[in-house]
């Protein structure tokens, strides 16, 4: 099971390392546009193999990627200090459209995963591109809002003392500033959050609401203050996509890809829950929403769509 990842900065690289701390694959094949970082990144993870898995780690250009199941695409300029995901939109569009015609030229039967931000537009960028060629749209996705929906999973287990795994509850829309807190639909051992706050004890409060929110959007903003950048724990999450696709688990994640229509809002791309599989995308679930969380999702799907429409590749 081959995969190739392009794009070895911050995020390409910790996926590699995940990946080979799981044994996800058998090889991995790391290309960039500067290979020295890559052989680089090459040399340091093979290191690594003697004490976890053993993985077949190389670095090459874009016709290394020949035989690779699937591609993570990670290439392009990072978000800066006080940059939103939207700022880096001309950017990496650009990029886009240089590499993927190469990328699909060496792995046309691959599935392609994008990691590369701003999510929503680089999924619908790369959608694009691959599908004027005949691929599947099925076989292009973005990492989306898996990351955010983690971390409400994470703030709401907190909150009622419980395990992350036991709880259920999204985050669609925009991975970024618009992204839509699923709310009405989060479940904790199969019982509303306000069934299970009546049965603990706990009072959850629309404050308490207010800080969720604001904590799982602001998490990225505060960790590229800190230290630059983000990337254990959207490594760790390309790593599980990557588990679903090559082992065709199917598991249920919130991930980015081009909807014919949301809300109204037609041709965006935007996360919701799929089901993950070998071939990529192999269904959509369309969550239960009330009507706020509707207007939200459709508040985001335009911002989505606006931003797309400013763009040329």
């Amino acid at each position: 099971m081959k995969i190739g990842i392009v794009g070895t900065g911050y995020v390409g690289s910790t996926a590699a390392y995940c990946l080979v701390l799981q044994g996800v694959a058998s090889e991995i094949v790391l290309v960039d546009h500067q290979p020295s970082l890559a052989a680089a990144q090459a040399m340091d993870l093979r290191d690594a193999t003697p004490f976890c898995h053993p993985v077949l780690i190389s670095s090459g250009d874009f016709a290394a990627l020949a035989g690779c199941q699937l591609v993570v695409i990670a290439a392009g300029v990072s978000q800066q200090p006080g940059e939103t995901r939207l700022d880096l939109l001309q950017k990496n569009a650009l990029v886009f459209a240089d590499i993927m015609p190469k990328i699909i030229q060496s792995a046309s039967d691959s599935v392609f995963l994008i990691a590369t931000n701003p999510l929503d537009i680089m999924t619908q960028v790369a959608t694009t591109l691959a599908v004027r060629v005949g691929i599947p749209a099925c076989r292009v996705f973005g990492s989306g809002t898996i990351l955010d929906t983690a971390r409400f999973r994470t703030l709401l287990s907190q909150l009622f003392g419980v395990a992350p795994s036991s709880v259920h509850a999204c985050v669609v829309g925009e991975h970024g500033d618009s992204e839509v807190l699923v709310w009405s639909g989060a479940r904790i051992a199969g019982v509303s959050l306000e069934e299970f706050a009546q049965a603990k004890g706990v009072i959850l409060t629309e404050e308490m609401k207010r800080q969720v929110e604001q904590d799982v959007r602001g998490a990225a903003y505060k960790i590229i203050a800190g230290k630059g950048s983000t990337y254990f724990g959207v490594g760790t999450a390309i790593a599980s996509l990557c588990r679903s696709v090559l082992y065709d688990e199917r598991v249920a994640y919130t991930v980015c890809s081009v909807m014919p229509s949301v809300e109204g809002v037609e041709n965006v791309a935007l996360s919701l829950p799929h089901i993950i599989g070998r071939d990529g995308i192999q269904m959509t679930v369309v969550p239960p929403l009330n009507p706020a969380e509707k207007s939200a999702l459709r508040q985001s799907a335009e911002i989505i769509r606006v931003h797309m429409e400013k763009i040329s590749f």
